[in-house]
């Protein structure tokens, strides 16, 4: 209880701002521009947006987000395979609320269901399982969609559905991994990046010294961290202390939560359900070992091989920069459809959706400046 006080600690929060800025100009001073930093999570980005430590740092740090949502790097091929799964008859399709509104090519899963596809939202795998059992008539599809995070206990929802032989069920597996998305970033070398922030809880499974290459083989600083101001303060002031002595570690500083090793049981787990293969993600394109698919002893409970749900390829919006955005390359007010005809309540994109989209947690500080 003690830690999380202080982790909540406003008076704290102030003093580990102002050391922010101090070590920030000196930073910026020695590059001769504001330093360049990347979060690797939505989760981050929406910190930075509602504490408001974007703008109090914008004359000093550039913050730039990454491929850290889950929901926004799903490509929009996938969005057409999952529409097309719920189409199906006799299919109830299972998804996390986000994914509903993204917008493919020919509408969403909401406007599916409008048109009378059976789709649920669902707050668990295990959810989805439950649906299964009261429905044996019908077959159970949920959308398995999320990072290192949610893989395990999907993995886990699927050797129970063979273990009870719920033959109804199954997954469509876009789960993706991080850190080949983040080797991938670093050999496109489109955004001249000073340091990174790393996701906490992706961490938690993985492990810190799953990243332990950025530093070593591209001389690029990062700090695994957690989501409270407190955490995102100090991961700050530990990156902008590397770059200052031109340091390039990767930093745990989120011990009392994440191992150097990762968590021994989900990797497992992990590894008894699903295998790394080659993945589309959106702004990115493909890349190997990137993806999780379903392993072929458990193809009675892979959507992917039991539908053979095929469509063609599918290409961004018009005037959408998703992709871009992903990237590093821009932020969201450069996007042109940023607020004018992108917004939560009409989504081009899904940046704009989801909870940890970019577009969406800029808006919480930049509602007054709309299209800039």
């Amino acid at each position: 209880m003690k830690v999380l006080g202080r982790l909540n600690d406003s008076k704290l929060s102030m003093q580990m701002l102002h050391r922010v800025r101090d070590t920030a100009t000196r930073v910026t001073a020695r590059l001769g521009r504001p330093v360049l930093l990347m979060e690797v999570c939505g989760t981050h980005t929406t910190v930075f947006s509602r504490t408001g430590l974007r703008g109090l740092l914008a004359d000093l740090v550039e913050l730039r987000s990454g491929p850290g949502c889950p929901v926004c790097v799903t490509s929009a091929t996938d969005i057409e395979a999952m529409m097309a799964l719920a189409r199906l008859p006799g299919v109830i399709l299972a998804s996390f609320g986000d994914m509903v509104r993204v917008p493919g090519a020919t509408g969403s899963l909401e406007s599916a269901r409008a048109r009378g596809a059976d789709v649920r939202i669902v707050y668990s795998p295990a959810d989805a399982l439950d649906l299964a059992r009261a429905n044996p008539g019908r077959e159970i599809v949920f959308a398995g969609v999320g990072f290192e995070t949610t893989a395990p206990m999907v993995a886990a929802v699927i050797m129970q559905a063979r273990s009870q032989r719920l033959n109804n069920f199954s997954v469509y597996s876009l789960h993706k991994l991080v850190p080949p998305v983040m080797r991938a970033l670093l050999e496109s070398r489109d955004v001249p990046v000073d340091g990174f922030i790393l996701p906490g809880h992706v961490c938690t499974v993985t492990g810190s010294r799953a990243f332990d290459f950025i530093g070593a083989e591209y001389g690029i600083p990062a700090v695994v961290t957690g989501f409270t101001l407190v955490d995102v303060l100090d991961a700050l002031e530990t990156l902008l202390n590397q770059v200052l002595i031109n340091s390039a570690s990767v930093t745990n500083s989120y011990r009392w939560v994440v191992r150097d090793a990762g968590n021994p049981r989900a990797l497992e787990i992990m590894k008894n359900c699903f295998y790394p293969d080659e993945v589309s993600w959106r702004g990115l394109g493909n890349i190997p070992a990137s993806g999780l698919a379903i392993r072929e002893d458990l193809t009675n409970w892979d959507a992917g091989r039991k539908f053979a749900v095929e469509v063609p390829p599918v290409e961004e919006p018009p005037g959408c920069r998703c992709g871009d955005l992903l990237r590093g390359k821009i932020t969201p007010p450069e996007c042109k459809l940023f607020n004018r005809k992108c917004s939560p309540a009409h989504p081009v994109g899904p940046c704009m959706v989801s909870t940890e989209g970019a577009c969406a947690a800029y808006r919480v500080s930049d509602t007054s400046q709309p299209g800039r």
